[in-house]
């Protein structure tokens, strides 16, 4: 069977994408006050809460239609991490009540889009043209 990684590139962007960017629609409807409020328990400013945006809506968009794939992959990843610094970390030894990592979803979606980091968008893309495609 012939290989083409350039439709499993476009499959796996569509996977981790769409599913990301209902998380950031719900922050545009319901508003990001809840991570205000993280950002201040951690001393950070909380206009940062509004890069929630960048990572859950941008970032994603960008994926599906492949364009700056590589950092709209990174910026999808630090997006996760955030997330899980800031509001999982009691989670990261936790089971959930299935008996898989109560993390498994969003360390998933991070290592994905880190994998975009480095493989880019494949052929099916809008833009592949540049060093951050």
């Amino acid at each position: 069977m012939k290989k083409n990684i350039d439709s499993g590139l476009l499959i796996t962007r569509i996977a981790i994408a769409f599913p990301m960017s209902v998380y950031g629609i719900s922050k545009v409807i319901h508003g990001v006050g809840f991570i205000e409020d993280m950002m201040s328990m951690h001393s950070l400013p909380s206009f940062f809460a509004y890069g929630v945006f960048a990572g859950e809506i941008i970032a994603p968009l960008m994926l599906i239609i492949g364009f700056r794939a590589r950092l709209a992959g990174l910026i999808f990843a630090a997006n996760c991490f955030t997330a899980t610094i800031l509001a999982q970390t009691a989670n990261i030894f936790k089971l959930n009540e299935f008996g898989g990592w109560a993390l498994e979803l969003l360390v998933i979606y991070m290592l994905v889009s880190l994998s975009f980091f480095f493989t880019g968008a494949g052929k099916y893309a809008v833009s592949t043209q540049n060093k951050w495609d």
